[in-house]
């Protein structure tokens, strides 16, 4: 059994996430970091589902069984948790969140002392060790050396000052009024106070969490309600947050949503102009529109593709000293601010892009066309390897053949087949998704 996915561990709460699995992996968790343990201190925090005291309580047993000191801070976005975790000089942080899942789903994800996600390679060490009972076992504490916990609820205070310092000093949003949605998620209470002590006019939506209404036709996953409101207040930006705030979705003044790519453009663009995107280049992943790469080109900007997930992008930053990159779903990381991607903190930076130009969002998040594209989601009951498929070579030929680019892949947290075409010809494109879904209908029934 493989524990981690693309982001953490993540399932149903209760049913693959239980007390159980969470007590045994905050035991493994705990094993692991003592190696280069400095402050024998673990940071906790969490979103707002119902399955969060659980999993909460669980981790905190497991965690003081191998003889951690535990540090809960509650609700907190996932950027908070990794500022927090290097911020408080802890030796990991855990962050308990299923970003923009149902409520019913829940997850657990780790960062290291300075706040990073973990690699692959810590991940498998975790999972080594939760699978050995005589490691688990010889580890448990006694007597003194068992761990404490402390709840801390005044932390919110530093980030929200963390968040602040990342705006421009000679800006203000005085003259702004914006509409925040906050998915009923753990942005709820930094999102609207950043913004407001900012000075602008804040209109707060989706803001009253109440364990089960996390992400439920609102946020980042469904921003239709945000731009009505966007209309409804005559704002001059709105901003959804999903779950864990680690992700963003802009509607402009006009109520219209800004494609991730096009705000991938925009502020790349926007910090090449300033001159602080390093080495002039971003990175974005495979799933990101053909169109953003040519338009990046245009503006001596290079795009570095990685594979679908926010840690794959981090990596890619890393690897070759980048401080910008994000992904078409809203993930942005703003490398000079934040470990991971941050909702809040790239909604402060497109008003201070709209700021800078004196333009309005809808004229400065647009700056290219996308090409045509069409995304299908199949539910799968089981992930077969894709070149185990009869015909999966030829079909791959055939698409490119018709001149489209395809990209095929199993989601990383869910149970499901991506297909992902794009193309000049919108006629052609129909078609052959058409054709590949039937494929995948039959293959995978």
């Amino acid at each position: 059994m493989k524990l981690f996915g693309t982001d953490g561990v993540r399932g149903k709460a209760g049913q693959k996430i239980t007390a159980l699995l969470s007590m045994r992996l905050a035991m493994a968790a705990g094993i692991y970091f003592r190696k280069n343990s400095k402050t024998n201190k673990i940071l906790v925090g969490k979103d707002t589902r119902r399955s969060g005291y659980m999993i909460e309580n669980a981790l905190v047993s497991g965690l003081t069984a191998v003889g951690y000191n535990v540090i809960q801070v509650g609700p907190m976005p996932t950027p908070a948790i990794a500022f927090l975790t290097e911020d408080m000089r802890c030796d990991a942080g855990i962050m308990i969140s299923a970003s923009h899942n149902p409520y019913y789903d829940n997850g657990i994800k780790f960062f290291d002392n300075n706040g990073n996600k973990l690699q692959e390679s810590d991940e498998e060490e975790i999972e080594k060790i939760y699978f050995d009972d005589e490691v688990i076992e010889e580890n448990q504490k006694t007597e003194k050396l068992i761990g404490a916990s402390k709840r801390i609820d005044d932390v919110i205070g530093r980030y929200i000052v963390h968040l602040k310092n990342s705006f421009p000093k000679d800006l203000t949003l005085n003259n702004l009024r914006i509409v925040i949605d906050t998915a009923n998620g753990a942005g709820y209470k930094v999102a609207p106070t950043v913004f407001s002590e900012l000075g602008a006019e804040v209109i707060v939506i989706n803001n009253e969490p109440n364990g089960f209404n996390i992400n439920k036709n609102c946020g980042a996953m469904h921003p239709e309600q945000l731009a009505k409101e966007v209309v409804k207040y005559r704002a001059d930006v709105g901003f959804a947050l999903d779950g864990d705030a680690d992700r963003l979705v802009v509607v402009d003044e006009k109520g219209e949503i800004i494609d991730g790519d096009n705000l991938l453009g925009a502020l790349a663009l926007y910090l090449q102009k300033h001159g602080t995107l390093k080495n002039s280049k971003i990175v974005a992943t495979v799933m990101s529109n053909q169109a953003l790469e040519d338009f990046l080109a245009q503006n001596g900007i290079e795009l570095l593709r990685c594979s679908v997930g926010d840690k794959y992008v981090l990596d890619e930053m890393a690897r070759h000293g980048l401080n910008f990159g994000g992904e078409a779903s809203g993930h942005v990381v703003f490398g000079d601010y934040a470990k991971t991607g941050d909702g809040i903190a790239t909604a402060l930076q497109v008003t201070a892009l709209m700021l800078r130009e004196g333009k309005s969002a809808s004229e400065v998040l647009r700056p290219f066309k996308l090409y045509p594209s069409m995304l299908k989601n199949i539910n799968v009951s089981k992930k077969i390897p894709l070149e185990e498929l009869e015909g999966y070579a030829e079909l791959v030929s055939e698409l490119k053949e018709a001149g489209l680019r395809p990209l095929i892949r199993y989601s990383g947290t869910e149970n499901k087949l991506r297909i992902l075409l794009e193309g000049q010809d919108m006629k052609k494109l129909e078609k052959m998704m058409t054709q590949t879904e039937e494929f995948f209908r039959k293959s995978l029934a």
